[in-house]
C-alpha cells in the first residue's frame, strides 16, 4: 500500500535534524555579538599575544568607528521597510501569496521574491522577504495547506544572504564608486571602480542568476513532508479569522478627511492651519517628485555608475515620501519602521567593537594575509569568498569589512593579475553567504514572522553549507571576462 506522505529524503533529514540541534543550543543575536566579542578577544590574546589592556582599548576605540556607514544601513532597511508596508505593495504581495498551491510552491515564491527584491535592495528585500513569510504562512493556515514555517521564512532572508551584495545596495561595490572614498585616500586604487565593473558586470548578473535557480532548487528538495510540516501557529499566535490584507487601511470607514470630517459622517475636530499643513499633500508631493526627477536625473546624465550609497538613500526617500505624499503620514511610518531596526542600532556598535579589537591587535591582518598568501589566480576568487565569509560572522557589515580588509584583497589581487571588479564580487558573495549563520541582520525579519532566531536557523545553516560546493565551483570556473 503506498503511503500518503513518504519518508522523508536524505536531504529532508539533514535539515530536520540540523534544525533541532540549532533549535536547542543557538543564544539570541544580542548575546551572539556578545559571545563573539570574547571569541575575537581570545584569538587575539593567542595569535596576537594581546594583553587585557590592549584588548579593551582596541574593543573601546573601535565601538564607534561604523556611526556613519551604520546610519547609512538603518536608512537602507527603514526606507525600504516604508516602501514595503505602503497599501499599495501590500495588495500586491496579497495577490501574489495566493498564487501557490502547495506548501512548496509557497517557499519558492517566498525565496524568489525576496532574492529578487534583495538584488534591488537588501533592506526591501529583507523587509519584503519577511512579510512575504509571514503572510503566506498565514494563508497557509487559513487553506489548510502544508507549509513548514522554518523554511519559509529562511526563504525570506535568502536576499539578505546571497543576492545582494551583487546588486543594486552592495555595499563594496558602492563604496568603491564613491569619489574620495578611504581606498582613494590610502592610494591603494588611483579612482573609482564604476558599478559597470561590478554590479552590472556580466560576472555578477550570472552569478546572481545561477545561484537564484540553485537556491530554488534546494528549497524545494528541503521542503519536508507534509505530515512533517509546521505551521506558522506552532510558532505564532495568529488571529486566522483576520485578514490584514482585506480591507485596505487607507479605506477604513472612520478615517478624517483633511476637512475634519470622519467618513461616516460624525463630526470631528476642525484642523488646525498646523494640520493642514503638516498633512498637505501638495507640500510632501511637489519635494517628493522634485527628488525623484534630481535621482533620475543623475542616471540620465552619469549612467549607472553613479550609484553609491547616497544616491541610492536619497532616491528610496524620496520614492517613499512619493507614495505617501502627506509629510506627517510619512513620518508615523517611520517611527513604526525604526523599531524594526532598534536590535541592529544596538548591535552595530559592538561589532564595531570587534572590528577594533581585531584591526588594534592585528589579527585580522594575520588572518587575511594567511588566507590571500596560499592563493593563486585561479583560486583567488574562492579565498576572497572564504576570507569575507570568515571575517562576515565577526563583522556582519559588508562595507565596515571591506574597509578593513578591501586594501589587502585589492592589492594581492592586482599582484596576482586579478582585476578589481573581480575581486570585489568575489568577496561579496562571502560577506552575503555567512548571513545564514549569522543572524545580526536577520533582526527585523524575526521581529516581522514572529520567531527567534533559533526556531529558523537550523534550515539558515542547512541551506548554507548546501550552498557551499555550489559557491566554491562557480567561482572557481566562471571567468571574470566572460564575453
Amino acid at each position: 500500500m503506498s503511503s500518503t506522505n513518504p519518508d522523508p529524503t536524505p536531504i529532508q533529514q539533514f535539515g530536520q535534524s540540523m534544525s533541532a540541534r540549532v533549535e536547542r543550543w543557538m543564544p539570541s543575536p544580542f548575546l551572539f555579538a556578545i559571545i563573539l566579542t570574547y571569541v575575537a578577544a581570545v584569538a587575539a590574546f593567542l595569535s596576537e599575544g594581546a594583553g587585557a589592556t590592549e584588548l579593551a582599548l582596541s574593543w573601546f576605540g573601535g565601538f564607534w568607528s561604523l556611526l556613519e556607514f551604520g546610519m547609512q544601513m538603518v536608512l537602507i532597511l527603514v526606507t525600504a521597510f516604508v516602501v514595503a508596508y505602503h497599501p499599495w505593495v501590500k495588495r500586491g504581495i496579497d495577490r501574489l501569496i495566493r498564487i501557490p498551491n502547495t506548501g512548496r510552491q509557497s517557499i519558492l515564491l517566498v525565496g524568489f521574491i525576496a532574492m529578487v527584491t534583495g538584488w534591488i535592495s537588501w533592506g526591501l528585500g529583507l523587509i519584503v522577504g519577511a512579510i512575504f513569510a509571514r503572510e503566506m504562512g498565514e494563508l497557509a493556515e487559513r487553506k489548510g495547506m502544508a507549509v513548514h514555517y522554518p523554511l519559509l521564512c529562511v526563504a525570506g532572508y535568502l536576499g539578505m544572504s546571497l543576492t545582494w551584495h551583487w546588486g543594486l545596495s552592495s555595499s563594496a561595490g558602492l563604496l568603491m564608486n564613491t569619489p574620495g572614498n578611504v581606498f582613494i585616500e590610502q592610494g591603494v586604487v588611483d579612482g573609482v571602480i564604476s558599478t559597470t565593473q561590478t554590479i552590472f558586470h556580466p560576472y555578477a548578473l550570472i552569478l546572481t542568476a545561477t545561484s537564484i535557480v540553485y537556491a530554488l532548487i534546494l528549497l524545494y528538495l528541503l521542503s519536508p513532508p507534509k505530515d512533517n510540516a509546521r505551521g506558522i501557529s506552532e510558532y505564532v499566535d495568529v488571529d486566522l479569522e483576520d485578514d490584514e490584507f482585506a480591507d485596505d487601511p487607507t479605506d477604513a470607514a472612520d478615517a478624517p478627511d483633511d476637512s475634519g470630517v470622519a467618513a461616516d459622517g460624525g463630526e470631528d475636530a476642525s484642523p488646525t492651519p498646523a494640520d493642514r499643513i503638516n498633512n498637505s499633500k501638495v507640500l510632501g508631493g511637489i519635494i517628493a517628485l522634485t527628488g525623484v526627477a534630481v535621482t533620475g536625473y543623475t542616471f540620465l546624465t552619469q549612467g549607472l555608475g553613479a550609484l553609491d550609497l547616497n544616491v541610492l538613500n536619497f532616491g528610496f526617500i524620496m520614492v517613499g515620501l512619493a507614495l505617501y505624499t502627506s509629510p506627517i503620514d510619512y513620518l508615523e511610518e517611520f517611527y513604526e519602521a525604526v523599531q524594526s531596526s532598534a536590535g541592529i542600532i544596538l548591535q552595530f556598535p559592538f561589532y564595531a567593537g570587534i572590528i577594533g579589537i581585531m584591526t588594534g591587535t592585528g589579527l585580522v591582518d594575520t588572518v587575511t594575509e594567511f588566507l590571500i598568501s596560499i592563493a593563486t589566480p585561479q583560486t583567488f576568487p574562492v579565498i576572497a569568498w572564504i576570507t569575507a565569509g570568515i571575517l562576515n560572522i565577526f563583522v556582519p557589515s559588508g562595507g565596515g569589512e571591506w574597509t578593513i580588509i578591501g586594501g589587502s584583497m585589492l592589492e594581492a589581487g592586482e599582484a596576482l593579475g586579478v582585476e578589481p571588479g573581480h575581486t570585489i564580487m568575489a568577496y561579496a558573495v562571502g560577506d552575503a553567504h555567512t548571513n545564514l549563520f549569522q543572524p545580526f541582520w536577520a533582526i527585523p525579519l524575526l521581529a516581522i514572522t514572529g520567531m527567534r532566531a533559533r526556531d529558523m536557523f537550523g534550515y539558515a545553516i542547512t541551506m548554507l553549507l548546501l550552498l557551499t560546493p555550489f559557491l566554491a565551483v562557480i567561482l572557481y570556473v566562471l571567468p571574470y571576462n566572460v564575453f
